[in-house]
């Protein structure tokens, strides 16, 4: 498959899981380990993916459905998925992972989903720039050797930022992509506790330093796209100063990564909610694999339509319930709600009315809303 087709087939598709077999756990760092997966024949067209897109895992730790999306590391094979997991000290299932996941063993994983794909229509030439920090790099790992393996007249340059040289993930891969690609790969390791040979490599990058990094070592005019993946500071300096150089908005991708588990609904039941029998309440409708179904929820419980929604159907898709994902996206019908995030819908899906259910909010007695879609 050719990178022009594989970013072709991004649309978005049905989230649903399936139960897939561990092929390997590898360990990459002291906290960080690459889970891959075996893709049976039946299920490889469920499984195809985009370069940049992210699945969500699925396990049941300690009696408690838990859920949490990762990005794909790896270019498309037919057969085979593999993700990076690190650990945070505050997630259950980044702990678990690491410590609990063996091979052979079997756990739930959704159809690739995400945007944060290349938009050219010319995709095999060019050059592409990625700004990633700590396991921000997972994306971006499958981004830059499909962009590199397209075309001999594309290049990408990477800024890849850590704490120390440790930290790296995928610090072999990374080197193999570069003595592979010589000349069309830049790789630029910033760590903000080790000292660098460069001073402009050594620290954290903040404003200053980023726009040092923009005028030594990436000219932003040369660059035709740029893919952001990282903590939300991060990734917003990047946008305010790449947009206060003149790069254009729809050049710039941009995904977030979040440490801990969901604030919203943690299981696929929705939290209890209950309302006294005088209490005013919105209308929930929603449509879902072609039925309809109705809840409604009190104006007290402040519940979002996810979590309302998933109390009349447990199937409802979800992955990070933050706002960052898109994974519960669906279309307001008729109504009207309120979004608190939104980290993960483009500004023409806002246009056509589509919203994060994790993040919204009734603000009309009646909302009908289609995940469909």
């Amino acid at each position: 498959m050719t990178l022009t087709t594989e970013v072709r087939t991004t649309g978005r598709r049905r989230a649903r899981f399936h139960a897939l077999r561990v092929a390997g756990v590898r360990p990459l760092t002291a906290d960080a380990v690459e889970v891959t997966f075996d893709i049976p024949e039946d299920l490889a067209d469920a499984f195809d993916y985009a370069p940049g897109q992210y699945v969500a895992l699925r396990a049941v730790i300690d009696g408690e459905e838990v859920r949490r999306s990762y990005s794909i590391c790896r270019p498309p094979t037919r057969g085979s998925l593999a993700v990076g997991i690190k650990r945070d000290p505050r997630g259950r299932f980044s702990t678990w992972a690491q410590t609990e996941l063996r091979p052979g063993d079997e756990i739930d994983v959704m159809s690739p989903q995400g945007t944060f794909v290349s938009t050219r229509t010319d995709v095999a030439t060019g050059h592409v720039v990625g700004i990633a920090a700590g396991s921000g790099i997972t994306p971006i790992m499958s981004l830059a050797a499909s962009v590199l393996a397209a075309s001999d007249d594309s290049t990408f340059t990477l800024v890849y930022t850590n704490r120390s040289s440790t930290d790296v993930m995928f610090a072999d891969e990374l080197a193999d992509l570069k003595d592979r690609y010589p000349s069309r790969l830049a790789l630029h390791h910033v760590l903000s506790r080790e000292q660098r040979s460069a001073p402009v490599l050594s620290g954290r990058i903040d404003e200053e330093r980023l726009r040092l990094i923009l005028s030594a070592l990436v000219r932003p005019e040369t660059v035709d796209e740029w893919f952001l993946c990282g903590p939300f500071d991060l990734v917003q300096l990047c946008r305010d100063v790449l947009a206060d150089v003149g790069v254009p908005s729809p050049r710039v991708r941009f995904e977030l990564f979040t440490t801990g588990e969901s604030a919203a609904a943690g299981s696929g039941d929705g939290r209890p909610v209950v309302a006294r029998d005088d209490e005013p309440t919105w209308t929930i409708d929603f449509r879902l694999d072609g039925t309809s179904a109705t809840v409604t929820s009190p104006l007290s419980a402040h519940e979002s339509i996810l979590n309302a929604a998933l109390r009349a159907r447990p199937d409802v898709p979800f992955a990070c319930a933050g706002g960052v994902c898109g994974t519960c996206r669906a279309r307001v019908v008729s109504g009207s709600v309120q979004m608190t995030e939104n980290y993960a819908l483009e500004p023409d899906e806002l246009e056509r009315g589509y919203v994060l259910t994790c993040q919204s909010h009734p603000t009309s007695d009646r909302v009908v809303v289609d995940y469909d879609v």
